[in-house]
Parts: C-alpha cells; sequence; structure tokens
C-alpha cells in the first residue's frame, strides 16, 4: 500500500474530498476521544496530517500526537504541513500491520502507552485489518478511548451516491465493504455510533478495557 501513495501524495488532500465529504468525520470524530491536556493520542494511518491541528489542540502543548504512517511521501506532506508548529508531534514511518514492533526497546512506546487510538478512513485500506487493529490496541492503556472513522455504502435516499462513494474508494484503495468498526463494537464499551453523509461516513467511539482475545 505504501508504492500507491508515492505519486497521489502531494494532491491527495486536493483529490480526498476532504472538504464536502470526509472532513465532517474527522470533526465528529475527534472530540468522541475524549483528550485532555498531557494525553498521548496515536493517529494510525495519519496520511498528510489532517487530524493533527484537531488533536494538538485537544492536547495542547503538554500532550503528545504520534502520528504512524507505512508511506514515507504521505509523511513527508505530514511533516509539511506541521512546519515549526509541530514540537509536540512524532511521525513514525511503520507498517501499521505490525505495530506491535514499536513497543520494543528504544521504540516509541516502550515506556508509556496511549490515552487515545484514532482510525480515519484507515483500517479499510489495510490488509488485514484486523492486524492493523489489534496492534494498535497494544499500543493503549485499558481504559484508552478508540475512535474509529471509515466508509460504507450510503443508505435511504443518498444511495443514488453509491458510484460516487464506490469511486472515492477506490481511488483510495479502500474496501468499501469492510466495516471496521465490528471491531470496536466488539472490543470496547461505552460505544456511541454516528452516520453521517447519507450512511458512506462512519464514527464510532468506544473505551477499551483491555485483552479480550482475537476479533471475529
Amino acid at each position: 500500500m505504501p508504492q500507491k501513495y508515492t505519486a497521489v501524495a502531494p494532491l491527495y488532500d486536493l483529490l480526498s474530498a476532504e472538504g464536502p465529504v470526509y472532513g465532517a468525520g474527522r470533526v465528529a470524530g475527534i472530540p468522541r476521544l475524549r483528550l485532555g491536556p498531557g494525553d498521548l493520542v496515536v493517529d494510525v494511518g495519519c496520511g498528510t496530517g489532517l487530524n493533527f491541528p484537531l488533536l494538538r489542540r485537544a492536547v495542547t502543548d503538554t500532550g503528545e500526537v504520534v502520528g504512524i504512517d507505512a508511506s514515507e511521501q504521505m509523511l513527508a506532506m505530514a511533516r509539511r504541513r506541521l512546519g515549526e508548529e509541530g514540537p509536540n508531534v512524532e511521525l513514525v514511518a511503520h507498517d501499521a500491520t505490525a505495530l506491535e514492533a514499536l513497543r520494543a526497546p528504544g521504540q516509541a512506546f516502550e515506556r508509556r502507552r496511549a490515552d487515545a487510538v484514532l482510525f480515519t478512513y484507515a483500517l479499510s485500506v489495510m490488509v488485514p485489518w484486523r492486524s492493523a487493529w489489534s496492534g494498535a490496541l497494544s499500543l493503549a492503556r485499558p481504559g484508552a478511548r478508540i475512535v474509529v472513522v471509515d466508509m460504507a455504502r450510503p443508505v435511504g435516499p443518498a444511495r443514488l451516491l453509491t458510484p460516487l462513494a464506490l469511486l472515492a474508494t477506490h481511488v483510495g484503495g479502500s474496501d468499501i465493504d469492510a466495516h471496521p468498526w465490528t471491531a470496536l463494537a466488539q472490543q470496547c464499551v461505552d460505544v456511541s455510533h454516528v452516520a453521517l453523509r447519507g450512511g458512506h461516513v462512519q464514527v464510532w467511539a468506544g473505551t477499551w478495557t483491555g485483552p479480550r482475545g482475537p476479533v471475529a
């Protein structure tokens, strides 16, 4: 998947329909992390860093944002977005399906576990997404807030927009039928859900209480 974004990274924000469609998922999802000053939040599949302004505002200068992405090109765009204003943002180039390795000595999560984990339009791109999910939880503390923002087929009157939704997910390399929030529903408590843009944008949030076994 990193190779897919080598060429499109400079144009990703322009092509992503962020304003009219997908930005709404970020705006709805990030507050559900319930972040506070000093918190450590992990943005898995952070891409070009579109979440960073909202995350940094929530954790303040005393907190930390760790953005993880397998694509060096996407991370380069994220660094450019941060400029000189992101001292509390750490960018990590790593395969999201093997995140347990980040707990090794000398790695980002050797000493501290995350207070929150965020996936925005990321899990449906990752194969296998269940490995990315379980790996991310291994970086979090029990009681951490987890938010999954991802895509599904539109429903109701919005079904007329299904061809556009399928085109968008194809361009982004996503599986619109992956429904990765099912893992959150199974393994978290205090679960909430909101559907936006005719059901195409799905926002799920919950509290992870600790290991419960594999996701079905």
